[in-house]
């Protein structure tokens, strides 16, 4: 198994971001090798998958580029560079960064994420750097941007929802629901971060980023001894385009609003998560807080720093008995689906197997 050696200044000045460029390379390795996790994977895939096939049809070369530099146990490293971590970069700030690479850099990289010679043509080719970052650019622009409102909507909210576990169950668990069965808090400052053969590598006086994607994907990266970083799947992400499913006579009884939030709280969120998984202001989210709250069909407790609501017995009972068979009544601020070393981590992910 690979494992990191991570001191407790790193694990202190460590960080949770959200990175569009991140979102968009696994994007492109559930398109390249697509092995859906889920309902809205699959929806997804079906829907943009022909113009990606048609995209590198007319453009061998840039084919040739996927395969390589999406090794089966490695990616090459320019194609997924480790966050700075200063700022929220825009997707073309940190696409730059790809298309700026040296191309004997990127020949290199290639070398190893094949674990052999590159082959022709893309030995000597002298703008593969330029030819994946267009093709990242295109993922971006076709596949992810006509979602990214409601794809960052979700990575916030698991980025508060793992900050409420670390609040209330230290690193240790924290990490370890990372991506189960692939990153473990070992003890003694090891922690696994994927199941293959690599040797372990020291974090100590480096910055470390937890960085979560919506496609069932992930990696691990690294520059120097400086930056680290885990790009890791959100947990159920999008499995549901629309959000939990509000019943017709619910939405009817509490308003379609109100009655999104309620049936999101079958596992504790806080108002920060409500806010980003519904698209409603934090104050239309408090005052539909107060009056479940006031009316008993939710409870409030304190984990750590973080407030948690979650459903009362009573708040559980309404809406499982509206919920069977109940035609769906949009929630509103919900939106449907429309239309360096580099290792792998994510479940499911072929192209970067762990």
């Amino acid at each position: 198994m690979g494992w990191w050696q991570i001191d407790a200044d790193a694990l202190a000045g460590s960080r949770f971001l959200v990175s569009p460029l991140a979102e968009t390379i696994a994007a492109l390795q559930a398109l390249d090798l697509p092995a859906p996790a889920h309902p809205g994977e699959s929806a997804w895939l079906a829907d943009r998958l022909p113009a990606y096939r048609k995209r590198l049809a007319a453009e061998p070369l840039d084919a040739l580029l996927v395969r390589a530099a999406l090794g089966t146990a490695w990616n090459a490293d320019f194609v997924t560079p480790t966050p700075l971590g200063e700022g929220e970069p825009s997707f073309e700030e940190e696409l730059a960064r790809i298309r700026e690479t040296p191309p004997s850099a990127a020949v290199a990289d290639l070398a190893v994420s094949l674990g052999g010679p590159v082959p022709e043509p893309l030995a000597s080719a002298t703008d593969l750097p330029y030819r994946m970052a267009e093709l990242l650019a295109w993922v971006w622009r076709e596949t992810v941007l006509p979602t990214w409102p409601r794809r960052r909507r979700v990575l916030e909210a698991d980025v508060v929802a793992r900050t409420a576990r670390l609040t209330a169950g230290g690193w240790a668990t924290a990490l370890d629901e990372l991506s189960p069965g692939r990153t473990r808090w070992l003890g003694e400052g090891r922690l696994q971060v994927n199941t293959r053969d690599f040797p372990p590598r020291s974090v100590a006086g480096g910055r470390l980023f937890f960085v979560p994607v919506t496609p069932s994907r992930g990696w691990v990266s690294w520059e120097g001894a400086e930056r680290f970083a885990i790009v890791y799947p959100c947990a159920g992400a999008l499995a549901d385009a629309e959000g939990p499913a509000v019943p017709e006579a619910l939405g009817a009884l509490l308003g379609s609003a109100r009655a999104g939030v309620l049936v999101r709280l079958e596992s504790p969120k806080s108002t920060s998560q409500l806010v980003a998984l519904t698209g409603q202001g934090l104050g239309s989210v408090g005052r539909h807080l107060k009056v479940l709250l006031d009316a008993r069909l939710v409870r409030r407790r304190r984990a750590g720093r973080s407030v948690l609501y979650d459903w009362t017995e009573a708040g559980a009972t309404l809406v499982r008995a509206q919920g069977e068979g109940a035609q769906r009544v949009p929630a509103q601020g919900t939106r449907a689906w429309s239309g360096p070393r580099s290792g792998a981590l994510g479940a499911g992910a072929v192209t970067s197997g762990d």
